[in-house]
């Protein structure tokens, strides 16, 4: 493989070892890694932590998020939700939107500590994306609009409902498996 993108080995292991500082690899043998798993209890874990620190976000970042930046993902949100298949565009904007909230509320651990959570519950192997996306559409437009009309206690619930429905979704796949 490492011929074939030709490029150097030392890239290559400072990148799977970043990968495995940051918890999204795990080291199987001398030789190998494989994407970190995440346990269906990790995962339901995550999203309960999820909810309480998200929405802790949204009353920090009040007042403090500039209006045309939340229309402008409001306008993403929109567009991308008319294509109904999940893609990396999805995922970033998915992203962009959380950590908005986490990034504006003033507190880098915090901020931290929801992206680590996000790649736990995105880790998860027994979620499944795939038709969430007009779900995700329509929940992070009613959280968008809540926090542009300055509800912060809407904007609150809408994200735990949003994060409720994953977690939903989730178990529905694992009821189907």
């Amino acid at each position: 493989m490492v011929d074939h993108l030709e490029i150097s080995r030392t890239p290559i292991r400072e990148a799977l070892m970043r990968l495995a500082a940051e918890g999204l690899l795990v080291k199987r043998g001398s030789r190998s890694f494989a994407v970190r798993g995440v346990s269906a209890a990790e995962f339901f874990q995550s999203i309960r932590i999820r909810e309480i620190l998200e929405c802790e976000a949204i009353t920090l970042a009040h007042n403090k998020i500039d209006k045309d930046r939340i229309l402008a993902l409001r306008r993403s949100v929109v567009e991308l939700g008319k294509y109904p298949e999940q893609t990396a565009a999805h995922w970033k904007l998915d992203d962009q939107l959380h950590q908005m909230f986490a990034n504006a509320s003033g507190n880098i651990v915090l901020s931290r500590t929801i992206t680590d959570l996000r790649t736990s519950t995105r880790l998860c192997e027994v979620t499944n994306p795939l038709g969430r996306v007009p779900a995700s559409t329509a929940e992070h437009l009613a959280l968008l609009d809540a926090f542009l009309d300055e509800d912060v206690e809407s904007a609150k619930t809408a994200m735990l409902n949003h994060l409720r429905n994953v977690a939903s979704d989730c178990v529905a796949t694992l009821r189907g498996m």
